[in-house]
């Protein structure tokens, strides 16, 4: 069942309507005999303005499922998987190329377990690069690349929507510290907590200088960024445009397009208009409509007892402390463009101010009583040292990602794990049990207190971890 419910919102620019274009209405013009194209029409921003809500969706759900062909501009013969526009050099690369991409022809090619928009499985892993410069590569040396496995997107609307809430929430504190250092005079220290979680302190001094060398598990502009392992990825948006060039060589106009590269074509591959912004638009709204993941309990009385069990077992050895059972939400708004995508990511400001507002559908989730929704994500959206000298296995990377140390990755949501294996950011961890047992640096002390239950009790915290299942895998 789609976890997006579509309402007519107050924005500030364009809110998006029911009664307009149709899905099949996206589909325009004579058919061509024998066309190859995976995406036969493309949405511009305008559209967006005149399309049913299910039809921009489903228009995203084409562009997530096509198995991208040449004639779609599949490949970038001049460019790198850089997420700045950096041009390759001369010389012949190949259209594929399984270790730096482009390497798979469609997003569900990888993410589809138990469906598209669902995790992948070890074969799909993919090698990435530190993401920010020029750099080329093409080996499987592990100082040139770092493999990956892929996660699923389930839920990932009210992933984005947490962590835009948080980012406000420390912009906030920091804007008040900041002037009231300047009022006083006087240096001021503020917590930073946003939802529960600690990310640390910063100190403003009088004259306006910020001390933040006791910020913890986040960049230093405090944006929280949920996505990627490693939690570089402000937004749906921004991943998605990085995906797109880095694993199919389709470039967006709003990254690679005139605006930023004085190019219709940067790549060279003789196509331009890969993926408009409208096309984009459509894909984040793809994913983030995905469903949320469950708890769904086994049948079998036995198994459900020990999952119930297993919960509580989970809060007493503090797993919970990290991967925070849930976290509220105070508005079901989702609004894109996103208020803090960067350069090369559409922005309310490349927009004159016009935004499109669709608002999440509350089904199955519960409300506090300040009337919050809780989201039972199972992480607090922040890194940690998972490491250490006793406990490696989780630090084996040598490629430093976005200069975030090896040995730290954000917490992983844990809703849904029952129906993601394999495990581990390479996945390359084959059951639960191993995946806990492998916990180092500041895990230590919860890992350790696992080890220390019982056969049986360990069993039970798998059985409940079990139960996190994908919608689509629930009973």
């Amino acid at each position: 069942m789609r976890r997006f419910m579509f309402e007519a919102l107050l924005c500030s620019g364009i809110c998006l309507l029911s009664g307009a274009v149709s899905a099949s209405d996206l589909i325009m013009g004579e058919p061509i005999i024998g066309d190859e194209r995976a995406v036969s029409a493309h949405l511009g921003l305008a559209d967006l303005e005149t399309t049913e809500p299910q039809a921009i969706i489903d228009h995203g759900r084409l562009l997530f499922d096509a198995k991208f062909t040449t004639l779609d501009g599949v490949g970038r013969p001049s460019a790198t998987q850089a997420e700045v526009p950096v041009k390759r050099r001369p010389g012949a690369v190949p259209s594929f190329f399984r270790t730096a991409g482009p390497e798979a022809n469609a997003c569900n090619g990888c993410h589809n377990q138990p469906n598209s928009g669902g995790a992948g499985e070890f074969v799909a892993n993919v090698f990435t690069s530190e993401g920010v410069s020029d750099f080329e590569f093409d080996t499987l040396e592990a100082q040139f690349s770092n493999e990956r496995g892929t996660p699923h997107l389930h839920g990932s609307g009210l992933v984005e929507l947490l962590a835009r809430e948080m980012t406000a929430d420390l912009h906030a504190l920091r804007r008040v510290a900041v002037d009231d250092a300047r009022a006083t005079g006087q240096a001021v220290a503020v917590d930073l907590v946003s939802k529960g979680v600690d990310f640390g302190q910063l100190t403003v001094d009088p004259d306006g200088f910020i001390q933040i060398d006791k910020i913890e598990g986040i960049d230093h502009d405090l944006i929280v960024r949920p996505f990627s392992q490693k939690g570089v990825f402000t937004s749906l948006r921004q991943f998605s445009i990085n995906a797109m060039n880095a694993h199919h060589g389709i470039q967006s106009d709003e990254r690679w397009g005139p605006q930023w590269t004085d190019s219709e074509d940067f790549d060279e591959d003789g196509f331009k208009g890969e993926i408009s912004a409208g096309d984009m638009t459509a894909v984040v709204l793809f994913q983030a409509s995905l469903p949320t993941p469950v708890q769904s309990l086994p049948e079998n009385p036995i198994l459900s007892g020990a999952a119930k069990q297993g919960e509580a077992l989970f809060e007493q050895v503090l797993c919970s402390q990290c991967h925070v059972k849930s976290l509220p939400l105070k508005s079901l708004s989702f609004v894109e463009p996103g208020p803090y995508n960067a350069a090369g990511n559409m922005r309310v400001s490349d927009l004159d101010g016009k935004s499109y507002a669709f608002a999440l559908s509350s089904e199955g989730l519960q409300q506090n009583d300040k009337g919050e929704w809780l989201v039972p994500v199972f992480s607090d959206f922040k890194r940690h040292v998972i490491a250490d000298s006793e406990k490696s296995h989780y630090g084996n990377e040598r490629l430093s990602q976005r200069f975030i140390a090896n040995d730290q990755f954000l917490t992983p949501r844990l809703w849904g794990v029952g129906s993601s294996a394999p495990y581990g950011h390479r996945g390359d961890v084959t059951t639960l049990k191993e995946a806990i047992l492998h916990h180092g640096g500041e895990a230590r002390a919860s890992r350790v207190a696992y080890e220390s239950l019982a056969d049986m009790d360990q069993r039970k915290i798998v059985e409940f971890l079990k139960s996190l299942k994908l919608t689509s895998e629930a009973k």
